[in-house]
């Protein structure tokens, strides 16, 4: 039998804080990220609002060199990497304290990757020729570039890449850290995503395909997922990084363990290049798959977080695969989706979702859906409306789906060791 993969540190920069207890904090307090943006200048977009990480220095985790040689969701990985790697006890000032690098692996996603790093080169081409073009900016653009930095920062060279699935990209790389450890290949990964693409572009063109909200006029009410009247979501940015451990390995060097990841699921709608399958049928297939590599059955889950994007298409869709996935347990489960107060973080948001499922596990308490004002008939499950809930957490699921059809699913379970 597979040793059983643990998570023992966690790292988080987020709209709602540059810490995980910062955003644990603020997310049960149904504290919102949204406001204008203020990264550029949107006068001549329709969008004028985001989740913008506020207040962070990327001097508190880089060195001045280094901050010129990375893009801005590199920044954020960094430093969520810090975090997790120091909670875990595996900081060092060789990379890592581990006997054996070769036996760590870093898969750390992004949907787009530099897509500042990419627009401001174009620029520079445009106004001041090629050869002004940084040396540094096809590192700074490429999805694996937060991969390939962390396994540089900490000396990683166990199996190193990103995973791209859209915004399923954080639980992808969490899933298949947690296949390369079951499978022997190593005993620590470092997993989870980062994204910065608030950025005129990245604005314009999720705008274009419908997809934000443009209430700037009063945005005291938005993201609303699951809510009548929502009208889409709202870009954010960040990282969400978690330490995955084989659990004797976790054991062994005597550290806390903070939960059990216990089964991953992944799945394709090959149904349409942006819209989610309209019965819900390939998100159902990752629930049920993630369900039966965790060992248990539908009535053992105690919250899901959703994927819950506030976009008219998403939020009946996904209800429809809980429904097909859980059947008259839908009804049962408390379902909420913290975007309403992260934004959507495209291929980070996931990841750090998985964090909020295992805190919500140690503390016992769901987070709410913000933002939530009048129900839809179509989405008729418990959705954990505004106010956070007191209840007991043995496991969690955290539901990922993306462009491209694109689902995957995860399972976290209170840690025991039987």
């Amino acid at each position: 039998m597979a040793d059983k993969v643990v998570i023992t540190g966690m790292g988080a920069v987020c709209p709602i804080g540059l810490t995980v207890e910062e955003a644990w904090q603020n997310l049960v307090m149904g504290i919102s990220g949204v406001g204008p943006i203020s990264l550029f200048d949107p006068k001549d977009l329709l969008v004028k609002i985001a989740c913008e990480v506020k207040n962070f220095r990327p001097e508190d985790y880089l060195s001045p060199r280094e901050i010129r040689r990375r893009d801005r969701y590199q920044y954020f990985a960094a430093a969520a990497v810090r975090q997790a790697v120091r909670q875990a006890g595996l900081e060092s000032e060789k990379g890592l304290n581990v006997s054996d690098p070769t036996r760590v692996g870093a898969i750390i996603s992004a949907a787009i990757g530099g897509l500042n790093a990419f627009v401001d080169t174009q620029n520079v081409m445009r106004d001041e020729g090629p050869r002004k073009i940084s040396p540094f900016a096809i590192p700074m653009l490429m999805p694996n570039g937060a991969a390939s930095m962390t396994a540089l920062d900490y000396h990683i060279q166990g199996p190193c890449f990103s995973a791209v699935s859209a915004c399923a990209s954080g639980s992808e790389a969490i899933g298949l850290g947690w296949l390369l450890i079951r499978s022997g290949i190593i005993d620590v990964a470092v997993v989870g995503g980062c994204e910065a693409t608030i950025s005129p572009l990245g604005v314009a063109t999720f705008d274009r395909l419908g997809a934000l909200s443009r209430k700037h006029d009063d945005y005291s009410l938005t993201p609303a997922p699951f809510d009548l009247n929502r009208d889409g979501l709202v870009m954010g940015e960040g990282s969400g990084i978690v330490i995955l451990e084989r659990e004797q390995h976790a054991r062994d060097r005597n550290v806390p363990i903070l939960a059990e990841l216990a089964g991953y699921g992944s799945s394709n709608d090959a149904f349409h290049i942006t819209a989610p399958s309209e019965d819900g049928s390939g998100g159902a297939y990752a629930i049920r798959t993630a369900l039966l590599s965790a060992g248990i059955t539908q009535k053992d889950v105690d919250y899901i977080n959703a994927h819950g994007t506030a976009t008219a298409l998403n939020d009946i869709s996904e209800t429809k695969a809980i429904k097909l996935a859980f059947g008259e347990d839908a009804y049962r489960v408390p379902i909420s989706s913290t975007k309403s107060m992260t934004g959507h973080m495209m291929g980070a948001t996931c990841a750090l979702e998985t964090i909020f499922c295992v805190n919500a596990i140690r503390d016992g308490i769901v987070p709410p859906t913000i933002h939530y004002q009048t129900p839809d008939p179509a989405c008729d499950l418990d959705v954990v409306p505004n106010v956070a809930r007191k209840i007991p957490v043995h496991v969690a699921m955290n539901n990922a789906f993306g462009f491209g059809g694109h689902n995957v699913v995860l399972i976290i379970r209170e840690y025991s060791h039987v």
